[in-house]
């Protein structure tokens, strides 16, 4: 792509230029990313990464961007404030024969590379396994030595509560397949938790039809989902939720209610009117007992108040919560509800503070998604990087024209841009799968080499894929031949991207379900409109889902050994 202007760091007085940008664009706690097709870095793959980190952070897509906090209890973009501006710094000055290194949220150094090698390399909370515990890394965290990463927030591909939307909606459309004749209409949904992964609940549920009651103690996060198109009602009073709730599940009707209270509280009650849910779930920040869940019997307050002064008070109470929470989520599968955990550790947690029966509820990826991912299909994400919602606009037009047979994702795309409202720059999520990724990734650098779209794409995805994860009760639980927590393969997809040419990649440890219990890797490459590019997007979108059919092939699943033949990936 020909750049409008000459980078800011072309100019005589880069010192200067780079005070300015940070003053403008990274002033904490204030980041905005920049718009347009002006380069403010040496090279789109520097800018793509530093607009990304910028929008990570930014008003409009973090939870707390004072705290550097993207989502997740604790999920954060760079260690410190002073690590942000230093990481600022260096991908504005970043040449392309350089990487720079990032170690738990803080810029370490850079190396020699090249220009199709990774611009940033970043590994995130990671431990030696006899010391993968929370209460090892808060010790690290406390001292200023590490931060918790979650999946996208540290590698600085969050795109808001969307970038879960299209999975949580796939995944209650297979639980309606499966239980209700594909049809949700006439169904409640109950879940806990709205903040930046569990906000997309309500607007997935009534996408698919359902009816949908979500609880958070916090009325802020609510009113973030609302205001974000998101959901459609806030409550404060059960009784008059229960009333909104009820009528539009009588008439068919895909509404979403809020409901302000503590889910274990609303469950509690729920049972006692005997109102049991078509489809219960969870998606509070149950990982992380101390900085995430909120226990039984205090108010927000009380409990912010409470981890400060007593942390392992805390956790026991948060422990007793859940297994509290998860007996009544028990009580009501035996009474009819299509009851499954949604990844966020809530089952070991509980089991831990005294429910043994925890684990009979079943997972959500062996339960609806594993058959995708069986396929190399997974949440492929893009963001237009001039900030202008018509460059969305264009690229989903552009895919339906390029797979006119995926009904599903045309349906998808339809639906998306009428009801998904963007946070921070405009952003798409859609799942595709092997071979489908490749040729969409070189469309997209085609679209930017045309000057279809007014500046570079780009591309991503969640570290929940096919191939990028080892997570035994979430994306990993129950594989077919054992091999739940076997984590060479989010390793290999780490290796494979960099070997491919990805713009960015991570490595992470704890995300989705706290400290211990996963790793995985992430990978983000840029559309500029280059040849380089349509390179390395040849590589890294072959390279990448292929590692989920390698997977799922070697764990013995028929239809991955199947797409395996069909891809030409047998040894």
């Amino acid at each position: 792509m020909q750049n409008s202007s000459l980078s800011a760091l072309a100019q005589p007085d880069a010192a200067s230029a780079i005070e300015d940008f940070v003053q403008t664009y990274a002033a904490h706690p204030v980041y905005i990313p920049p718009r347009g097709p002006r380069l403010h870095a040496k090279n789109w793959p520097a800018e793509a990464a530093l607009r990304m980190f910028l929008n990570n952070l930014s008003n409009d897509v973090a939870e707390k961007p004072e705290e550097l906090v993207v989502y997740g209890g604790i999920g954060q973009a760079a260690r410190t404030p002073q690590d942000a501006r230093k990481i600022v710094e260096l991908l504005l000055t970043l040449e392309e024969d350089e990487s720079l290194l990032i170690q738990s949220g803080k810029p370490v150094g850079k190396i020699r590379s090249h220009a199709e090698a990774p611009r940033v390399l970043i590994a995130n909370s990671n431990l030696v396994p006899r010391w993968s515990t929370w209460e090892h890394f808060n010790q690290l965290r406390e001292r200023g030595l590490m931060m918790y990463g979650q999946m996208t927030a540290g590698s600085w591909i969050y795109i808001g509560t969307q970038g879960i939307l299209q999975g949580t909606y796939e995944t209650f459309a297979a639980c309606g397949r499966r239980h209700y004749n594909g049809d949700l209409r006439h169904k409640l949904v109950v879940s806990g938790g709205l903040g930046g992964m569990g906000g997309a609940q309500p607007l997935a549920a009534t996408m698919a039809g359902a009816t949908f009651l979500g609880v958070d103690i916090d009325p802020e996060r609510i009113k973030k989902r609302v205001e974000t198109g998101y959901l459609d009602h806030i409550s404060y009073d059960y009784h008059h939720a229960m009333r909104l709730v009820l009528a539009a599940r009588h008439k068919g009707e895909a509404v979403s209610i809020g409901l302000v209270g503590n889910i274990g509280d609303v469950l509690e009650k729920l049972l006692e009117d005997e109102i049991i849910p078509d489809i219960l779930t969870d998606q509070t920040s149950a990982h992380d007992p101390i900085n995430g869940y909120v226990p039984h019997g205090l108010t927000l307050e009380e409990a912010l108040a409470l981890r400060q002064s007593d942390p392992q008070e805390y956790k026991a109470r948060s422990l007793q919560s859940m297994a509290r929470h998860v007996g009544y989520m028990l009580e009501m599968q035996r009474r009819g509800s299509c009851t499954f955990d949604y990844g966020n550790n809530l089952r070991e947690y509980a089991q831990q503070g005294g429910e043994a029966n925890a684990f009979q509820i079943p997972g959500f990826v062996p339960e609806y998604i594993r058959p995708l991912f069986c396929e190399g299909k997974g949440p492929f994400r893009w963001v237009a990087l001039s900030g202008d919602p018509e460059d969305i606009k264009v690229t989903d037009e552009a895919l339906k024209q390029l797979f006119p047979e995926n009904t599903h994702m045309i349906g998808w795309l339809n639906e998306a841009s009428l009801k998904v409202s963007f946070q921070g720059l405009p952003s798409r999520i859609c799942w595709l799968g092997m071979g489908e990724r490749e040729k969409a990734g070189l469309l997209f650098n085609q679209l930017v080499r045309e000057g279809k779209v007014k500046a570079p794409l780009v591309i991503g995805r969640d570290h929940l894929d096919c191939g990028s994860v080892a997570s035994p009760y979430r994306e990993t639980e129950g594989m077919k031949d054992g091999s739940d927590a076997v984590s060479d393969w989010p390793l290999l997809n780490l290796m494979a991207n960099a070997s491919g040419g990805a713009t960015w990649i991570s490595f992470h440890h704890g995300g989705g379900v706290g400290m211990g219990f996963s790793q995985h890797a992430g990978m983000v490459i840029v559309a500029d409109g280059s040849e380089r590019a349509d390179r390395c997007l040849r590589r890294v979108l072959h390279n990448d889902p292929a590692l989920g059919i390698f997977r799922h092939a070697d764990a013995g699943y028929e239809t991955a050994q199947q797409n395996a033949v069909k891809h030409g990936l047998t040894i």
